[in-house]
């Protein structure tokens, strides 16, 4: 499958011009797609990928969130929760299950590679992809969630967690851990989005996505960024919850240093 980064990029600047690039939330998807396709595209590297293989994988890091901006202005927030699966919403965006016209022809002109696109588009966000994909699919959908998993970190670092969550500074600094998420740190794996009551739920939540992550390459880019590192030092003003992140923290250092 040939791709053309320059058209990729020249029609995302199109689709994202008609979003106010000076609102926090979409500046904060608009910056993040561009860092998931680059480290979709090194992860790709790191495995031996190259050529047209490695320029898919960065391909699916341009289009993986392509859901998140009409999410935004048709709902006001990113949390799935309070409006729309964002991943499956953009994969029927892509392909002209929307109700809409398809976009996916105006990115890449090639159709050999929808079925990938659009599994790996709509599972980006899912607790687990399916069992059944065939081992290139699963690959390519690894690289893409590792990826999008990694800059999640940095997210929740560069911008306000106010913004992300749609919160308030006073819940995020009171609120309380819910046992069940807590329980998935000890566990060491993902929080199921159903399981999460609370805004630091939300932030613990992405902690454990470091728990996840596939490729010995991703788990080296969360330690040399040190984003993770910063984001484990956020701060309760609720005893309790303060007390359970600096367990949380131990916890996920032992783990970094295993991994």
């Amino acid at each position: 499958m040939k791709i053309d980064r320059e058209q990729v990029l020249r029609m995302f600047e199109i689709y994202t011009d008609a979003y106010d690039k000076e609102d926090a939330k979409i500046r904060l998807k608009y910056e993040h797609t561009f860092r998931v396709a680059a480290l979709c595209d090194e992860i790709a590297c790191s495995i031996g990928l190259s050529g047209e293989d490695r320029d898919l994988a960065w391909l699916l890091g341009m289009l993986h969130d392509i859901g998140r901006f009409e999410q935004l202005r048709r709902y006001g927030t990113f949390k799935d929760a309070d409006s729309i699966d964002h991943a499956g919403f953009g994969a029927d965006l892509l392909f002209g299950r929307a109700g809409e016209t398809a976009m996916i022809r105006s990115f890449v002109l090639d159709e050999s590679e929808d079925r990938l696109i659009e599994i790996a588009v709509r599972n980006h966000s899912a607790y687990r992809i399916p069992k059944d994909l065939d081992e290139r699919t699963t690959m390519y959908c690894n690289i893409l969630r590792d990826a999008d998993k990694i800059d999640i970190f940095r997210v929740n670092v560069e911008f306000d967690l106010e913004d992300i969550y749609n919160c308030t500074t006073e819940d995020l600094r009171t609120c309380a851990i819910t046992p069940e998420v807590l329980a998935c740190v000890e566990e060491r794996h993902a929080v199921l989005r159903s399981l999460k009551k609370t805004t630091i739920d939300n932030v613990v939540g992405h902690i454990c996505l470091l728990f996840e992550l596939v490729y010995p390459r991703s788990v080296a880019i969360v330690r040399d960024q040190g984003y993770l590192d910063k984001l484990m030092h956020v701060t309760s003003d609720n005893p309790d919850t303060q007390a359970k992140l600096e367990w949380m923290e131990g916890e996920v250092t032992a783990y970094m240093k295993e991994a």
